[in-house]
């Protein structure tokens, strides 16, 4: 059996006029229903070996594909049908200049470290190699690859016993591999990001209700309240076992929903970061939800060690240079703010961010003023993690049709990501079905950073 909770809320009159109360649905509990759910997650996570240090990242996916040469390498030798309209800026580490488009980011460069030489890209329009290093072929016939996420679930476990260890935020976009928040792979179900929107039986879903009435604690809490008497009233929580029940308390945690509710932060520290409203040329895509980026931060300082998500659509094959004013903006005060939020609170060392797409684009710009998919080369963006920022790695030819000086295979990101994580990818490995083990990457963690 398996039963939906549902938490009433205010009554909202919806588009056709007819009253509904509004509601916050929460993702089924496992009590002898078949598939996995949360509370095979939580025994999975009893079984890890769980770790004191609490070390994260937020892995921010620009699904699309960003134009390397108009974001951290502008081209200001190439012909103008190359170049564009985009003229470069200093920032504060001598020598590094970045698009015009980015001055917060410029003026923390110290703070960054602009990748300009991502190789590797198998070309697939999805966030696949951006959420695990890998090709979608690799391994497939066994379940394909686990995600960063997935493999810190599993080696890792929780923090916190009611704060998931892996959360991914992405929206659901009409192009779904956009929205992908990295697959658990041949680790199975049990290792798959939680997800505050999604639709699985271990999610948690918000449905009718805003973020912003989360505010009213008096009446969600009288709602769990209610929840947890309504669930113990045939003596069903007695009948779980220890994992369900920290399965409802997940769902009903305090701290998780705390961390989601974004009106109990600083309304200065949500005006820094902006909302990233109006969303511009989504289409298919995600929103330039930048509100999103504060609720990595919130919940990563909650106990999450990977949280995931998709910021804008960057698939520019028309009017690259409007999308980019209106999307590199937006990530701009998003990413600067997080930066400085995290530094202010002492986690700068302790959460590594990254900011990167599956792909560059085209050095050359096609007649609808965009510019085409170009796996030859594409770029990044890290800062935080204990990395030894304020330098630039790599760079393209003249054109920005390769790589002309260090080449660094997503492989290598990953590496370093886990790197900073604590976990070393020289001599760890996760077992797949078979038994046998498997090595995380193939290849070291970039020197420079670490």
């Amino acid at each position: 059996m398996s039963r939906m909770l549902t938490i009433f809320g205010q009554k909202n009159r919806y588009c056709d006029g007819i009253p509904r109360r509004s509601f916050l649905k929460v993702g089924r509990l496992g009590l002898g229903a078949g598939g996995f759910t949360l509370a095979d997650l939580l025994r999975a996570e009893a079984r890890a070996d769980i770790r004191s240090s609490h070390k994260s990242v937020i892995n921010v996916f620009l699904g699309g594909g960003p134009p390397h040469q108009d974001t951290w390498e502008i081209k200001t030798e190439a012909p103008v049908e190359i170049r564009g309209e985009f003229k470069p800026i200093a920032t504060s580490v001598p020598g590094i200049q970045i698009c015009e488009v980015f001055p917060r980011i410029a003026a923390l460069m110290n703070r960054f470290v602009p990748i300009r030489s991502i190789v590797g890209s198998t070309g697939g329009h999805d966030a696949f190699q951006c959420m695990s290093g890998w090709e979608h072929r690799s391994l497939k016939a066994l379940g394909g690859r686990p995600s960063l996420g997935s493999v810190l679930t599993r080696l890792q476990g929780p923090v916190d016993p009611s704060v998931p260890p892996f959360v991914g935020l992405a929206r659901r976009t009409q192009h779904v591999p956009w929205s992908d928040p990295g697959e658990p792979g041949f680790l199975g179900p049990a290792f798959a990001a939680f997800k505050p929107e999604g639709q699985g039986m271990a999610d948690l879903t918000l449905k009718g209700i805003a973020r912003e009435q989360l505010a009213d604690r008096r009446r969600l809490l009288f709602s769990f309240d209610r929840l947890r008497r309504d669930v113990d009233a045939g003596g069903m929580i007695e009948g779980m076992d220890a994992n369900t029940q920290r399965a409802l308390g997940v769902l009903t945690s305090s701290r998780l929903l705390e961390a989601l509710d974004l009106s109990r932060e600083d309304p200065k520290v949500r005006q820094r970061y902006g909302d990233g409203k109006p969303y511009q040329y989504q289409y298919d895509g995600a929103p330039t939800c930048n509100e999103q980026l504060l609720l990595a931060r919130r919940l990563v300082e909650a106990g999450a060690r990977c949280v995931s998500l998709t910021f804008g659509r960057w698939d520019s094959h028309g009017q690259n240079f409007k999308l980019v004013r209106d999307h590199g903006t937006k990530l701009d005060q998003a990413l600067s703010a997080l930066i400085e939020d995290l530094e202010q609170r002492g986690m700068i060392d302790d959460v590594t961010v990254i900011a990167w797409g599956e792909f560059g684009r085209t050095p050359r710009i096609n007649k609808s003023a965009g510019r085409d998919h170009w796996p030859q080369v594409s770029c990044a963006l890290l800062a935080g993690g204990g990395m030894r920022t304020g330098q630039a790695i790599g760079a393209t030819n003249r054109l920005g049709e390769y790589a002309r000086e260090r080449p660094v295979h997503y492989q290598e990101v990953f590496a370093t990501l886990y790197h900073n994580l604590g976990v070393d990818p020289a001599i760890t490995t996760v077992s797949d079905p078979t038994g046998r083990p498997e090595h995380l990457v193939e290849y070291p963690a970039i020197r420079e950073l670490v």
